[in-house]
């Protein structure tokens, strides 16, 4: 007799990503399609000399089973370090630390979501985030987005038709769009959850890789809804080492209202007991270590320079055959094929030549939960130095 899955399973997919990878054994092959820091960027020695102290310092701590909230000399660094941020009312019991923001989200679901419930995203949006609220039964409703995020107006409408659960946003450079949202639609958002007592779901794992340091991406929603009477009952921010420290080190949080926290580490408690003690004991030497400035500065000035080559070579390479915004920020590049000349508009097929040519990016379509635009594609700049970029997008050229 054959397995029976839980009927949870029938509508999620396996990631059009993960799948891709699979793909990319051709020696030699340019990769533009993972969502991963380059590994060249990690402050080892920093994360080495933190570690080390982890275990000289307070190694009952780093070694011993732990609270499932998280360990308290983390969660006091993270509260130090989004009062940077602007987040200057939190405490570090106002957080709970989670195994990546990926968990985060995974948390919101369990708590939030009931076969049937309906629950707003960008339309596109983290691939991931679409499969864990469809596992968890949730019927998605997208909202259009341009250059400047979230379009506000139609997110409106879209609440007041549907009535979600909650609005999942990536405000900051998403994933896959690279889209920032501006200061004036983050003021609506904050209007729209008290105005309708909707939760506002922001997911910030890319807020701190702006390329230009004159010039900062807009504060928070979190860090603003100080400004805007009742609307922090309303808000859950998740954020995350992932993309500016180490992905391996599996460290993120959650900011939330109480009552939102307290059912999250419950479940938290099911999952995993708690993120790795070792693992978080790290990470507040390295917080408290004070070397995060510098890291964030270096990420900054190099992913900046990887982008700026990137979007050069776009336009030299592929000309009007593609169209895309140039990021201010974050991992990516979200593009379209227009068609133009009789060049090839199907960006699945598109990807096809690409790695016949020797180079690899993701096509849109699996990151949008309806309504898929077929033209659509991710590329990413993190991974590859500025020679790789230059070379891969001549080959994309060749591709079309």
């Amino acid at each position: 007799m054959p397995l029976q899955f839980a009927s949870r399973l029938d509508n999620v997919e396996t990631s059009a990503i993960r799948e891709l990878f699979k793909l990319l054994g051709k020696p030699g092959i340019i990769s533009f399609a993972g969502g991963f820091p380059d590994s060249a960027m990690f402050d080892v020695a920093g994360i080495q000399e933190a570690a080390n102290k982890a275990l000289t310092e307070e190694p009952g701590g780093a070694l011993q089973y732990g609270a499932t909230e998280g360990y308290n000399p983390l969660r006091e660094q993270l509260a130090a370090f989004m009062k940077t941020k602007g987040v200057q009312d939190i405490t570090p019991e106002g957080l709970i630390v989670t195994t990546g923001s990926q968990q985060a989200l995974d948390l919101l679901g369990k708590t939030m979501i009931s076969p049937g419930d309906k629950v707003i995203v960008e339309a596109p949006t983290f691939l991931a985030t679409i499969q864990c609220f469809r596992l968890y039964g949730a019927e998605l409703i997208t909202a259009p987005i341009d250059a400047d995020g979230v379009k506000t107006d139609e997110l409106e409408k879209l609440i007041a038709q549907h009535k979600p659960k909650f609005v999942y946003l990536i405000p900051t450079f998403g994933n896959p769009s690279g889209a920032l949202l501006s200061l004036e639609r983050r003021k609506k958002v904050l209007e729209l959850a008290v105005k309708y007592q909707t939760l506002i779901v922001e997911d910030d794992p890319y807020g701190d890789l702006y390329f230009d340091p004159t010039s900062p991406p807009p504060r928070s929603i979190l860090s603003l809804s100080k400004d805007f009477p009742g609307s922090r009952d309303y808000i859950a921010h998740c954020g995350s080492m992932s993309k500016v420290l180490s992905p391996g080190l599996r460290v993120g949080w959650m900011i939330a209202p109480p009552e939102l926290l307290a059912k999250a580490t419950m479940c938290k408690q099911f999952s995993d007991a708690h993120t790795s003690t070792f693992a978080q004991a790290t990470a507040a030497q390295y917080l408290r270590a004070g070397r995060m400035p510098a890291t964030l500065a270096n990420v900054r000035k190099v992913y900046g320079e990887r982008a700026r080559v990137m979007g050069e070579s776009l336009k030299r390479d592929l000309g009007d055959a593609i169209e895309f915004t140039q990021p201010q920020g974050g991992l990516f590049f979200w593009a379209r094929l227009t068609g133009a000349g009789g060049k090839i508009k199907d960006a699945g097929e598109f990807a096809k030549r690409a790695i016949e040519q020797g180079v690899a990016f993701v096509p849109g379509a699996p990151f949008y939960a309806k309504d898929r635009d077929l033209s659509t594609l991710r590329l990413s700049f993190a991974t590859a130095d500025v020679g790789k970029i230059e070379e891969g997008v001549g080959m994309l050229g060749k591709a079309l």
